[in-house]
């Protein structure tokens, strides 16, 4: 599938874009606007509008697409591990809970919210995926952080690393995604490359694939949106 992304446009874009995040004035509109670098690493993101698409009449999608740059590096993980898997997860420094961690929890609501909320994904070894409806409720399927699945013998490490760059399109009532596909510390060809594949991704869900996608901005978290696609 072709790239509709023109890529000057977008050149142009990520270039501003960092130059804004880094404290530099940049031209928007005619006039210039006069960046400010935070104190964190903000996040990049796309927001995409769709067009000639019905929420409530045409296929509703879904998809995840891994990146080849991990866009957000600073989520948090918590492992619902088995013994091996909590011991390899002390060893690389990453949070862990076992099945007797889980149970103190008793189903509470509250603390079901807290955990999913303290977390940005769950990964669980595959004889924990079973029990954690039975041990916490449906509290992590509502927030969305159902725990991916960890095999044994799949190395944590990637497993994190993959997750953190998995991105991902649900199609909801409303006609606008957005989706994080780098941070400001990235290269700027890596968040073009994301950028890039990110959309062409989208593209590929829907019906009439670019027919479908009305605009596309880019921003920082912080920063002002800049259109790419038109």
């Amino acid at each position: 599938m072709s790239n509709k992304l023109n890529s000057a446009i977008l050149d142009k874009a990520v270039t501003d874009m960092l130059a804004y995040s880094a404290g530099e004035t940049i031209t928007k509109g005619g006039a210039e606007v006069e960046g400010k670098k935070r104190n964190f690493i903000e996040t990049c993101d796309i927001q995409i509008s769709l067009k000639n698409y019905d929420p409530q009449r045409d296929k509703r999608f879904s998809g995840t697409f891994k990146l080849p740059t991990v866009p957000r590096p600073n989520l948090k993980c918590c492992v619902l591990g088995n013994a091996a898997h909590c011991e390899q997860a002390d060893r690389i420094g990453v949070d862990h809970m076992s099945v007797d961690d889980l149970k103190k929890l008793n189903k509470n609501k509250k603390l079901v919210k807290k955990l999913a909320k303290r977390y940005d994904f769950f990964l669980a070894s595959d004889n924990m995926i079973k029990q954690i409806p039975r041990l916490l409720g449906p509290g992590l399927t509502k927030a969305g952080k159902f725990p991916t699945l960890l095999s044994s013998g799949e190395d944590m490490q990637e497993k994190i690393n993959e997750v953190k760059s998995t991105i991902k399109f649900q199609m909801k009532k409303v006609l606008c995604l957005n989706v994080a596909i780098g941070n400001v510390s990235m290269e700027k060809q890596e968040i073009i490359v994301n950028v890039q594949l990110a959309a062409n991704f989208l593209a590929s869900l829907l019906k009439k694939q670019w027919q479908n996608i009305g605009q596309i901005y880019l921003k920082s978290t912080m920063g002002p949106a800049i259109q790419i696609y038109f």
